[in-house]
C-alpha cells in the first residue's frame, strides 16, 4: 500500500502548485511574472481568484492554475509543472480553448475573441534543446514568417536552461529561485520582485487561514488518489475478465461495453468467477442475459 507523507505548509517553495496559486493571487505578483516572462509591458491584471485555487470537478480533480486578464483583455493560464507529463502540448491545446469556450458562451463572437497565452513554468526540460524559454506560435509550414495570427501564444519556462545569452538576466533569477528547496528558497537573490515573492510566501505561511485552505485541498487530492486507485482496479478487473472470455471465443463489441461500462464491484466479481468457470463466451451470456 502506498503511504504518502504528509505535506506541511511551512515546508512548501514557489514550485508547489498550491503555494504558487496563492502567491500569484496577489495582482502585483502576477503582473510582475506576466511581464518577465513575455518580454511586454502590462500596466494591470486581474486574477481570477475562484479559479486559482479550487476543485473542478470538470477538469477531471483539483486544478491549480493561475487565471488572469490584463487591461487589453488579454487572457493567460500560468501552470507549475514539477514533475514530468506526457502531451504538455496537447494539455496547452486545451488550455487554450477553455478560454476560448469560456468567451463563446459570454457572448463573444470570433472576431472578439481576445488574445491567450499559456505558460507552463517547468522544473525540467520540456524539448531537450537547454533553453531557458520556449515560445509557440501557429506559423505556416511553407513560409515561416506566415503567421496565423489566431492570437494564441503558448512559452515553456525550462529551470535547467543553459542559454543565458538569449533571456534576461532577471529571468534567470526567477527560474532559479523557482528550483530551490525550502532552505534555499530564503536567501538573498539581489532581485528586488525575488524579494517580493519571499515576503508573499512569508505571509501565506503565517497565516491561519491559508493553512485551513492548504489542509482542505491535501484532504481534496487525499480522497482524488483515492478514488483513482480504486477506478484502476475497476478498470483492471473487466480487462481480466475480458480476457478470459477471449480465450473461449469472439467478444462481441455489445458485451465488451457492457463488461467495461460495469462499475458495481460485487457484480464485476460474478462476471469474473463467472469467467473463470464457464466453457464458452455463450454460456457466460446466457447467464447474465
Amino acid at each position: 500500500m502506498e503511504h504518502r507523507k504528509k505535506r506541511k505548509l511551512q515546508e512548501l517553495t514557489i514550485r508547489d502548485n498550491f503555494m504558487f496559486g496563492a502567491v500569484m493571487s496577489d495582482e502585483e505578483n502576477c503582473r510582475r511574472l506576466l511581464e518577465l516572462v513575455l518580454d511586454i509591458p502590462i500596466r494591470t491584471v486581474k486574477v481570477s481568484k475562484e479559479k486559482s485555487i479550487v476543485y473542478h470537478p470538470e477538469y477531471k480533480g483539483v486544478r491549480l492554475d493561475v487565471y488572469a486578464e490584463d487591461e487589453e483583455h488579454t487572457h493567460y493560464n500560468v501552470e507549475m509543472q514539477v514533475a514530468r507529463k506526457q502531451e504538455l502540448g496537447r494539455r496547452s491545446r486545451y488550455y487554450h480553448s477553455q478560454i476560448d469556450m469560456e468567451l463563446m458562451l459570454s457572448g463573444a463572437d470570433y472576431a472578439e475573441l481576445s488574445d491567450s497565452y499559456v505558460i507552463f513554468i517547468c522544473d525540467f526540460d520540456p524539448f531537450g534543446e537547454k533553453k531557458y524559454r520556449y515560445t509557440f506560435q501557429n506559423l505556416c509550414m511553407e513560409d515561416r514568417g506566415l503567421s496565423l495570427r489566431d492570437g494564441s501564444t503558448t512559452v515553456f519556462l525550462n529551470t535547467r536552461g543553459e542559454n543565458r545569452e538569449d533571456v534576461p538576466e532577471a529571468l534567470v533569477r526567477f527560474l532559479k529561485f523557482v528550483r530551490t528547496d525550502a532552505e534555499e528558497s530564503t536567501k538573498d537573490f539581489g532581485d528586488g520582485f525575488i524579494l517580493r515573492l519571499q515576503d508573499t510566501i512569508c505571509g501565506i505561511k503565517s497565516s491561519r487561514k491559508m493553512e485551513e485552505r492548504f489542509m482542505i485541498l491535501e484532504e481534496m487530492l487525499k480522497d482524488e488518489r483515492a478514488e483513482g486507485r480504486a477506478e484502476g482496479i475497476v478498470e483492471g478487473k473487466a480487462e481480466g475478465i475480458l480476457l478470459l472470455l477471449q480465450e473461449l471465443g469472439t467478444v462481441s463489441d455489445e458485451l465488451e461495453e457492457r463488461i467495461m461500462s460495469e462499475k458495481d464491484p460485487v457484480t464485476l466479481n460474478k462476471y469474473l468467477k463467472c469467467a473463470a468457470r464457464v466453457n464458452s463466451v455463450e454460456e457466460f451470456v446466457h447467464e447474465f442475459v
